[in-house]
């Protein structure tokens, strides 16, 4: 397989109706890969917040909103990678359990 092609990992779900009112890990296990964008769906009935380490808010989705985060936008120029990490934990947040699933979509090279 070529190198320059694009992978999926496979998708992680949070169902609504476990949310703690704490952080709660979408993909227990961490990203399988170091990926170059992530996207997270809320398809649930309520508002989340999204942490990237289980301790500081650090965006929040309305009901139906989608976080499309491509990481490589943020690297500092030609020459430079900008991922997430392999093994990276992400946390959504929300003050009542809902119905419906959180996505963790993530895509890697």
């Amino acid at each position: 397989m070529a190198g320059n092609s694009v992978k999926a990992v496979p998708v992680a779900l949070l169902n609504a109706a476990g949310l703690t009112g704490g952080f709660d890990v979408i993909n227990a296990a961490g990203l399988p890969q170091s990926c170059f964008r992530i996207r997270i769906s809320n398809l649930t009935n309520v508002g989340i917040g999204i942490s990237f380490d289980g301790v500081t808010l650090h965006d929040g989705l309305k009901v139906g909103d989608v976080l499309d985060f491509p990481a490589q936008q943020n690297a500092r120029g030609p020459g430079y990678v900008a991922n997430f990490k392999k093994g990276l934990k992400i946390y959504a947040v929300s003050a009542a359990p809902g119905i419906g699933f959180i996505y963790l979509a993530g895509y890697y090279q």
